[in-house]
């Protein structure tokens, strides 16, 4: 059995699909309860064995009640957001959660595959490499890197670290995160109006050092973070704890232009103020270090950016109600 925690969020669900597409349906999914909630689209058409509550699925594993035979865990579940402000939340959702998810991997003899951020590299100041001596030095710049970067030294303080996978995930994007309300991607929240009106809105730089929209991010298409993840299941030999991004960084002036192509329409792009209090904790730049992953055996080249939004876009179009 394989365990997908935030089996019905973004990159969780995308690797449940990915699952059943390789022939696989002994499948948990762990996630909240899904009554109407949006999230219920992205695995309506899936095939699993069993879906739990997130709490209900904690008190099953305390108790060691979880049924079947466990061979992966791949821990996705999380609070994703970049500006909450309730630190108890992150602390316990985030942290303490994957604590007891990674205990309870390890006392199954389970693979254990989680989710960190580069979110926990902060302004980049110190750079974008996974090294064990880099990780132990980052410093976040919201809630969520600060819950990310705890767990990542915890199974470094714990010599766990060559007993897990944890997944620095860059900008990634595509589809079943139409979810995510203001997290989703600025493809995803500007799909509509760049089709529909051949208009896009993106933040004005308030740096000297960058031009209004040539900030720069890694983005990754999630195709590619599942063949990521794939690699890590075949390869239970490699462990510790690598960025996940294409280790090219393009500006959003880039994924702007490439997203108007994709529709075929002139790009007509509109600068605005950044809001207050997103400035102080805004990367202008992120370029992960791939070097480690490669070293890993990763040897797959990444989908170039321009490709993968016409990706991206053909999927919107056939989905109009993202």
């Amino acid at each position: 059995m394989i365990v997908v925690t935030g089996g019905a969020g973004f990159i969780g669900s995308c690797m449940v699909a990915h699952l059943n597409a390789m022939g696989r349906t002994d499948i948990i999914i762990v996630d909240d309860m899904l009554p109407e909630d949006a999230k219920k689209r992205n695995i309506s058409a899936r095939k699993y064995a069993a879906y739990y509550d997130k709490e209900a699925f904690l008190q099953l594993a305390l108790q060691d009640k979880v049924p079947g035979d466990i061979s992966h865990v791949i821990h996705m579940g999380a609070c994703s957001s970049t500006t909450g402000t309730d630190r108890a939340y992150y602390m316990k959702n985030n942290f303490e959660y994957s604590c007891h998810m990674a205990r309870w991997a390890f006392g199954k003899k389970a693979r254990f595959i989680y989710a960190s951020s580069a979110a926990t590299y902060g302004d980049g100041e110190r750079g974008y490499s996974d090294s064990v001596e880099s990780i132990r030095h980052c410093k976040p710049l919201n809630l969520y890197g600060e819950s990310k970067q705890l767990f990542d030294e915890w199974i470094l303080e714990n010599n766990f670290y060559d007993k897990v996978v944890g997944l620095k995930f860059f900008n990634v994007f595509g589809p079943n995160e139409y979810h995510k309300g203001d997290m989703k991607s600025v493809i995803a929240k500007a799909y509509g109006n760049v089709a529909g009106e051949g208009k896009m809105v993106l933040f004005k730089s308030h740096r000297p050092d960058y031009a209004d929209g040539e900030q720069k991010r890694d983005f990754i298409y999630v195709n590619d973070v599942l063949s990521v993840m794939q690699f890590f299941c075949d390869h239970p030999e490699a462990n510790g704890i690598y960025n996940v991004g294409t280790g090219e960084a393009r500006s959003w002036n880039d994924l702007a232009r490439a997203l108007f192509a994709a529709v075929g329409k002139a790009p007509e792009i509109r600068y605005v103020d950044m809001p207050e209090h997103l400035r102080a904790r805004y990367q202008y730049f992120t370029q992960a270090d791939m070097s480690r992953l490669r070293a890993a055996g990763y040897t797959k080249p990444f989908m170039p950016l321009e490709r993968a939004i016409k990706d991206y876009a053909e999927f919107l179009k056939n989905n109009s109600c993202l």
